[in-house]
Order: structure tokens, then C-alpha cells, then sequence
């Protein structure tokens, strides 16, 4: 392997992790703090990507904007889309045991999977990636590298920093954390812990979807690519300790790294590395890299 090349694979783990944490983050709140076990997470992430297919026409024809405004449009609608997931369904589901938040958001995925059939059809699709962002730089002599990839890792960053600061330095990221460990306590002191809640799910739906929008000019929108992503949302929760965001995001770069190199020096074998990283990682620490915060 080249210097170009080796180059090239790590700015692709890097970009695949980074997607990956911004997917599993809202995972991680959710089920972390809320104590929900959320299986249709990977539905919203679908959600984002065939938003990011249908309401660039829309968005082109009624406003004359493009990706950055599809991006916009379909984030406001990501949060409204989870308030009211939250008070509809979620809602009910804290002191519930753990299998009926299984069978209801299980049940979610059916629906959406539905939906997205009878509105979009069963086709994959792809999505262009903006004209400005549609270039490539050279490494080396013979090799290039998309600047779009290089803009989802600078977005996937700057979040990763904005959800930081947020949960470690702002008021309501104290809430969120001290009702992420007595939630009867918080509501003692006065605070709506449901409408937190809320907050923090909208929060958790709207990072899933718009992870799906920037990553549909990547890896195509096509049915059933949410199903394939909780998979390795739940091992980057697990791995990186549940409610733990830091965790999440080491989480993720550690699979990026160890997807991308596997499938580049050991293809056979590549589709169970991840799973021996979380073995090993829980044999070591069996709660995880970090705990919650």
C-alpha cells in the first residue's frame, strides 16, 4: 500500500466514522438517557437520505434553493417529525419494560418501511452532491479525493463539537444529564422532565435524519439501508458506553478505522471485524469505554 492510498483509506475511515457517530449520537442520547430501546432510529437516518432524494425538486421549484436549503427544510422537519414521535408513541413507553419498546418501535419500522414503499417506490436512487462541493483534490500523481467526503467529516466534526459543548457547558445539557441519572430528583426541582425529554428525542430524530441527507450523495438511498445501519449504531452505543457521547465518537472512529483497513487487507474477514473489536473491547471493559456524560 502507497502513501496515496494509505492516505485515501484513512480520510475514508475517518469520514465513515464520523457519519457513523453522527448517527449513533442520537442513539445514544435516546437510549442512554431516556432509557428507550429505539429500533426504528435507523428509520430516520432512511428517512434523511429519501428526503435528501424528494425534496430537492421541491425545494428547487418553490424556493429556487438547493442542497444547503433541502438540508435546512428537512431538518426543521426531522424535529417536528420527533416531538411529536416523542408525544405520540415515546411518551409512554419510560416505565414500560424493555420488550414493549422493542415490539412498538419495531412496529414503527414496518410503518415507515411502508410508507416509504407506497410514496417512493422500491428503486434506488442516487443523489448529486452540490455543485460547489462536486469537485476533487489530487493525492499524489495518480490518485484523487471527492470534496464532498471531505465536507460530511468538517459537518460531522463541528457537531460533534456544538453537541459537546452543549451537554457539558449549557444549562440545559446539566438537565439532560442529571435526568439522564435521577429523573424523580430533576422533576423534584421543578423541571418538566417530560418536555425535556421531548427536546432531547426531536434532538436525537433530527441528528439520525440529517446524517441520512448528507450521506445520500455517498452511499445512494436505496429500501432497508436504515436496518443496516442500527446494527453498527447499537455496537458503537455498546462499545462506547451507553449515554457516553465521547464514547460514541471514539467508538465510531475506532469501527471507521477497523471497516475500512479490513476491508482493504483482509476482505474475507471483513464483515466480522467490527464485532470481534466490540468482544474484545467488553472483555476488557465490560461497561464500555466511557460511562454516561
Amino acid at each position: 500500500m502507497d502513501v496515496a492510498t494509505f492516505l485515501i483509506q484513512c480520510l475514508n475511515a475517518l469520514q465513515y466514522g464520523l457519519l457513523l457517530f453522527l448517527v449513533a449520537s442520537g442513539l445514544t442520547l435516546i437510549f442512554g438517557i431516556m432509557g428507550v430501546i429505539n429500533l426504528a432510529h435507523g428509520s430516520f437516518y432512511m428517512i434523511g437520505a429519501y428526503m435528501a432524494f424528494a425534496l430537492a425538486p421541491i425545494v428547487a421549484t418553490t424556493f429556487g434553493g438547493g442542497f444547503f436549503a433541502t438540508l435546512l427544510l428537512g431538518t426543521v422537519l426531522a424535529v417536528l417529525l420527533g416531538y411529536l414521535l416523542e408525544w405520540a408513541f415515546f411518551s409512554f413507553l419510560y416505565e414500560r419494560e424493555h420488550l414493549q419498546q422493542v415490539l412498538m418501535t419495531y412496529g414503527l419500522i414496518l410503518v415507515f418501511e411502508e410508507c416509504r414503499s407506497l410514496l417512493l417506490g422500491d428503486t434506488v436512487h442516487g443523489v448529486a452532491p452540490p455543485d460547489a462541493l462536486a469537485g476533487t483534490i489530487a493525492l499524489g500523481q495518480m490518485m484523487t479525493y471527492p470534496v464532498y467526503r471531505l465536507f460530511v467529516s468538517g459537518v460531522c466534526l463541528l457537531l460533534a463539537l456544538a453537541m459537546y459543548l452543549v451537554l457539558s457547558r449549557t444549562r440545559i445539557g446539566m438537565m439532560i444529564r442529571a435526568g439522564s441519572t435521577n429523573r424523580e430528583m430533576v422533576q423534584s426541582l421543578g423541571i418538566d422532565i417530560k418536555f425535556l425529554y421531548r427536546i432531547v428525542f426531536a434532538a436525537g430524530v433530527a441528528i439520525a435524519v440529517f446524517a441520512g441527507m448528507i450521506a445520500a450523495p455517498v452511499s445512494s438511498v436505496y429500501p432497508g439501508m436504515g436496518n443496516s445501519v442500527l446494527i453498527i449504531c447499537f455496537v458503537v452505543v455498546v462499545i462506547g458506553g451507553i449515554g457516553s457521547v465521547r464514547g460514541a465518537l471514539l467508538a465510531a472512529l475506532l469501527i471507521g478505522v477497523v471497516d475500512t483497513f479490513g476491508k482493504v487487507l483482509l476482505p474475507q474477514a471483513s464483515g466480522v471485524l467490527v464485532y470481534v473489536l466490540m468482544a474484545l473491547i467488553l472483555l476488557w471493559k465490560p461497561d464500555g469505554l466511557f460511562k454516561a456524560g
